[in-house]
C-alpha cells in the first residue's frame, strides 16, 4: 500500500503533530456529527469479521523527520577507464542500458598493449617448451625463469587492462590470434550505464572516465540532521522515504561524525530498495526516522486507516446504535511496524480495527459520501 504523509514543518517535534496540523485534525474530528452512517446486520458483522477497539493513547516509536537527497550507492557503482593510452575503435554499449556483469563496454587498441601482447605470446611459448621437456631434462633455473617469465608477462597484460577471457583467447593456439593490441573494458558489475562520455576513434590517456554503470537496485539517501537528533538514532533504525505520494521503506546504514561547516549538521546515509526504479540521483525526498526514544500516541493497525474518495484518510467509526459506522476523517502521522500512528481525532473512540474495507464498500453501496469536509 502507498501512503502519503503528512510531513511535519519541524523537523525536531517527534512527539506531536505541529499547531497547524493538530487544529486541522482536531476540527476534522467535529465535522462529522450528521455524517452519513451504514447500519450492518449481525451476519454481516459476523461474516466479514468486523472488530472494534477503543482508541487509547499507547507507547509508539518516535520519529525523527527531515530532508533528505537521493543519490547513487557508490558501493555498487563503477567507472570505466583505460589503464593505459590507447584509441577508442568501438563501442558495445550506450547511455541508459543494462549491462551485464563480464559485458564488453568498449574496445581499445593501443601500441603498449601489442608490445606486452608480443611479450606474452614469446614468454607462454617458451614455457609451454620448457615445460614439455620436463625437469630431467632442462635445469631448474631455466625452468623456473620460464615459468617467471610467463607469469610477469601475463601479469603485465592484466594490468594493462585485458580480460581473463582475452588473455586464453591469445594464447589459445587453435585461435592463431595476432598481438595486434586491441583489449576490451567489461562491466564488473550489472547495472545501467550513466555516463557514456566518448567517441569513436578518440584516444584517451589513462585514467579518462568513459562510462559510469550503476546497480540502481539500492540507493542511497543522504538526510541532514542536528547532532542532537543524531544522538536518538542508530544504524539499522528504519526509516521511510518519500517521494510525492509515495513512500519507500529504507534503513540507516552509517551515521556520519563530522558536521558540515556551513549548515552545523550531520549527513545520516540510509539504504532504499529501488526494484521498480522510481528513484534517481538528485530527487528530493522526506525521510522519517525512528528514533530509539519512545512518545505516547493513538495507533490502530495499518489495514484499519483508508483512503475517502478524495484523497484524505479516514477510519471507520462505530455509532451508539450496534453495527451502526461512520467514516471520519484523521490525519496518518506515520506507519511503523504494521501499526498507523493517527491524531485529529479523540482517545476512546470505537474504530473499526478489523473489517475496515467491508464497512467502507458498504457505505459506499449505500449512496452517501465516505467523506467529510
Amino acid at each position: 500500500m502507498t501512503y502519503a504523509f503528512t510531513v511535519e514543518s519541524n523537523p525536531t517535534n517527534t512527539s506531536s503533530a505541529s499547531p497547524a496540523h493538530e487544529e486541522q485534525g482536531h476540527d476534522k474530528g467535529g465535522e462529522h456529527e450528521e455524517s452519513a452512517t451504514v447500519q450492518l446486520t449481525p451476519e454481516q458483522l459476523k461474516t466479514a469479521g468486523i472488530e472494534v477497539t477503543r482508541l487509547a493513547l499507547g507507547n509508539v516509536a518516535g520519529i525523527l523527520t527531515a530532508p533528505g537527497e537521493i543519490m547513487l550507492n557508490d558501493y555498487r557503482t563503477v567507472k570505466i577507464t583505460p589503464r593505459i593510452a590507447a584509441q577508442i575503435i568501438e563501442r558495445h554499449a550506450r547511455l541508459g542500458d543494462i549491462v551485464e556483469q563480464g559485458q564488453p563496454l568498449v574496445t581499445l587498441s593501443s601500441v603498449e598493449m601489442a608490445q606486452a601482447e608480443g611479450e606474452l605470446l614469446v614468454a607462454d611459448r617458451e614455457w609451454r617448451r620448457v615445460k614439455s621437456l620436463g625437469r630431467k631434462v632442462v635445469s631448474e633455473k631455466r625452468y623456473t625463469e620460464a615459468r617467471v617469465s610467463r607469469d610477469q608477462a601475463s601479469a603485465k597484460v592484466r594490468a594493462y587492462g585485458m580480460s581473463h577471457d582475452e588473455i586464453t583467447n591469445l594464447l589459445d593456439t587453435k585461435n592463431k590470434i595476432a598481438a595486434d593490441g586491441t583489449f576490451s573494458l567489461i562491466a564488473t558489475l550489472k547495472g545501467r550505464v550513466l555516463v557514456d562520455d566518448f567517441v569513436i576513434g578518440e584516444r584517451v590517456e589513462p585514467g579518462r572516465e568513459l562510462m559510469v554503470i550503476a546497480d540502481e537496485s539500492v540507493m542511497w539517501v543522504e538526510a541532514r540532521v542536528r547532532p542532537a537528533d543524531a544522538a536518538r538514532i542508530s544504524s539499522g533504525n528504519p526509516a521511510t522515504i518519500q517521494v510525492g505520494n509515495r513512500i519507500f521503506q529504507a534503513k540507516v546504514s552509517q551515521i556520519h561524525h563530522t558536521l558540515d561547516e556551513t549548515t552545523r549538521t550531520l549527513a545520516v546515509r540510509l539504504d532504499v530498495e529501488n526494484d521498480d526504479d522510481q528513484l534517481h540521483p538528485g530527487m528530493f525526498v522526506n525521510v522519517r526516522i525512528q528514533t530509539n526514544t519512545v512518545i505516547r500516541a493513538l495507533s490502530v493497525p495499518e489495514s484499519a486507516v483508508l483512503r475517502s474518495p478524495d484523497g484524505d484518510w479516514q477510519v471507520l467509526v462505530q455509532q451508539d446504535e450496534p453495527g451502526e459506522f461512520k467514516a471520519v476523517e484523521i490525519e496518518l502521522k506515520y506507519v511503523s511496524d504494521g501499526k498507523a500512528i493517527i491524531s485529529g481525532i479523540e482517545p476512546g473512540t470505537p474504530v473499526v480495527t478489523q473489517g475496515a474495507f467491508f464497512v467502507q464498500s458498504e457505505l459506499a453501496k449505500s449512496g452517501f459520501e465516505i467523506h467529510n469536509h
